[in-house]
């Protein structure tokens, strides 16, 4: 059973304690949702042993969010002796070179979500954004609809202008590492679909597991795939690297990026697991005569989509759809408008 702690939840610039010498904050977000945790653990200074916090996490690169961190470090009166962050996405490495570059300590994420957030950061460098357009096209989206999505690529800056300059050096964070943290020691795990190389910590000591995006109460994290790799086996990659988790203590305490720190991991796992297969299902029954991506998305989600959730929409519905193809459960093709196709193969004949 899933349940949340009995703790209130943070205000912005403020912190809780979750558990003993680990603090949870909250940073406000600009989407539907509107927040992400952020943890600090008590850690000690290895050059001076002064007392200190490692930062899990860093909320997204933004001028309220740099006020709030300001107001919150004035507070704590402690320094930060080390920032990790468990993924490249925006509202989790926004803020990293902000708060390495102030207290000049080290960095670390794995080697995947370091280099990629790079990438992002870099932009495009004047390259062609033909495969975009064709990504989208693939997914049965309308002329107007991709020519309106090229003319806005071209006049935004993308996910660069809410990650501050990351930090030129990182250290690497790799499967089966252990991070020395205060007197504890972090196993790394290693989670994969949400983000090529998401770094999940569990303390054995604690009993508690710092599950970032990649294991979430109550939502469930986006796996979809991208216009950067649209032959992407997102799914499988998340559903192969969700049950190693179980191998954890079923009473460990899990700390979420979103929503509150929950106990019951395996009854968590499992209801992830199902819920993706259900969507399978679903769209198994849906597909048996040929249909576009666009088209499956009132058979994944139920509400309205504004524009910004229909991007991670298709997205999901993509990572669905490459799942049945590359498990030879259904065909894929190219009609004469150049939208992918997907068939339900039938098996009984």
């Amino acid at each position: 059973m899933v349940e949340f702690i009995d703790v209130a939840i943070p205000e912005p610039g403020d912190w809780q304690q979750v558990s003993p010498g680990i603090l949870w904050l909250r940073m406000p977000l600009p989407f539907d949702l509107d927040h992400i945790n952020l943890y600090l653990i008590a850690d000690v200074d290895p050059e001076t042993q002064t007392h200190g916090y490692a930062l899990i996490d860093t909320g997204i690169g933004l001028p309220n969010t740099q006020s709030l961190w300001d107001k919150l470090l004035a507070k704590l009166d402690a320094p930060l002796t080390k920032v990790i962050v468990t993924h490249m996405h925006p509202d989790h490495i926004g803020m990293a070179g902000y708060l390495v570059d102030k207290y000049r300590v080290p960095f670390y994420i794995s080697h995947s979500e370091y280099f990629v957030a790079r990438a992002m950061c870099a932009g495009s460098r004047g390259a062609s954004d033909w495969q975009d357009n064709e990504y989208l096209v693939r997914c049965g989206m309308s002329a107007e609809y991709v020519e309106t999505a090229s003319t806005k690529r071209k006049n935004n800056k993308g996910v660069g202008q809410v990650i501050l300059p990351i930090p030129l050096q990182h250290e690497r964070l790799q499967e089966g590492d252990t991070l020395k943290i205060g007197s504890d020691y972090w196993q790394v795990m290693i989670g994969r679909g949400h983000s090529p190389e998401h770094v999940c910590l569990y303390n054995q000591q604690s009993g508690v597991l710092i599950s970032g995006d990649h294991i979430l109460p109550v939502i469930t994290p986006n796996i979809g795939v991208y216009s950067t790799e649209p032959n992407a086996n997102s799914l499988k990659m998340y559903l192969d690297t969700l049950p190693q988790f179980k191998s954890l203590p079923a009473n460990t305490l899990v700390l979420p990026s979103h929503k509150q720190p929950f106990t019951g991991l395996h009854t968590r796992v499992d209801e992830l697991i199902a819920h993706h297969h259900e969507h399978l299902e679903h769209l198994k029954a849906f597909c048996k005569e040929g249909k576009t991506i666009k088209a499956c998305l009132p058979i994944l989600f139920k509400r309205e989509l504004n524009e910004h959730n229909q991007f991670f929409a298709i997205a999901e519905a993509f990572a669905h759809l490459n799942y049945l193809y590359f498990s030879k459960q259904m065909s894929r093709e190219v009609n004469d408008e150049g939208h992918y196709i997907f068939t339900l193969i039938d098996d009984t004949e």
